[in-house]
């Protein structure tokens, strides 16, 4: 039999008031987006943002969001980026969780001048849930990148 106690994990921590609460979250939603809220505006034909995949050429070539662009994070800067509108949503990815290049390149889009949000997940979580590829190998391309390579 558990022995009850009066000690919660939970509650160790106060919960923010509510208004903080909401500041927080909107705040958080203000910088990031999910893979079903992308791919149900491309589904719909959405056009208000640039899916862009921050990965390397040889990932991007490998496999892909359809409708993404190519621009690895450490390329970007002013003048990789002037043909794009700078009124134009910015929607950044790379591998997954794991991989923090999107983050960066959010970053340096925003230094930039770029409205910007970061896709959650990663194509990882994006092929997960069932998103369509496209390029050289598909879903045959690794989920992650690997450091052994």
């Amino acid at each position: 039999m558990t022995k009850k106690s009066n000690f919660s994990l939970v509650l160790e921590t106060p919960a923010a008031s509510p208004e903080e609460a909401r500041r927080h979250f909107l705040a958080k939603l203000s910088v990031e987006t999910d893979v079903a809220d992308v791919a149900l505006d491309l589904r719909r034909g959405n056009d208000s943002f640039i899916l862009v995949d921050v990965r390397s050429q040889e990932a991007y070539a490998d496999c892909h969001i359809p409708g993404a662009i190519n621009l690895p994070a450490r390329q970007i800067n002013s003048d990789t980026t002037a043909a794009l509108p700078s009124d134009k949503l910015i929607v950044t990815y790379c591998w997954g969780p794991a991989c923090n290049s999107s983050t960066k390149a959010a970053a340096r889009f925003a230094s930039l001048g770029f409205p910007v949000k970061e896709l959650i997940g990663g194509i990882e979580y994006w092929r997960r849930e069932g998103g369509a590829v496209e390029g050289r190998l598909c879903e045959k391309a690794p989920l992650h990148w690997n450091m052994n390579d």
